[in-house]
């Protein structure tokens, strides 16, 4: 089989829709679909308007190990 034919390939990563604007994905960006989305999401955590929620329990395990 010649590396040029026509053969269907199964990719490694099924389509998925992107965070931002819900295009397909593109695989040099993903899980975005362009560079775009890919800096939005970015400028989103830089900005904070992302963040991780810390339940009460693990401040006071912090608060305790720093002790």
């Amino acid at each position: 089989m010649s590396p040029n034919s026509d053969s269907k390939v199964t990719p490694l990563r099924k389509k998925l829709p992107c965070p931002i604007c819900g295009q397909p994905s593109a695989r040099p960006q993903f899980p975005f679909c362009s560079q775009r989305c890919k800096d939005i999401d970015l400028n989103s955590w830089l900005s904070g308007r992302y963040a991780i929620p810390v339940t009460e329990a693990e401040e006071n395990a912090d608060d305790e190990a720093s002790e």
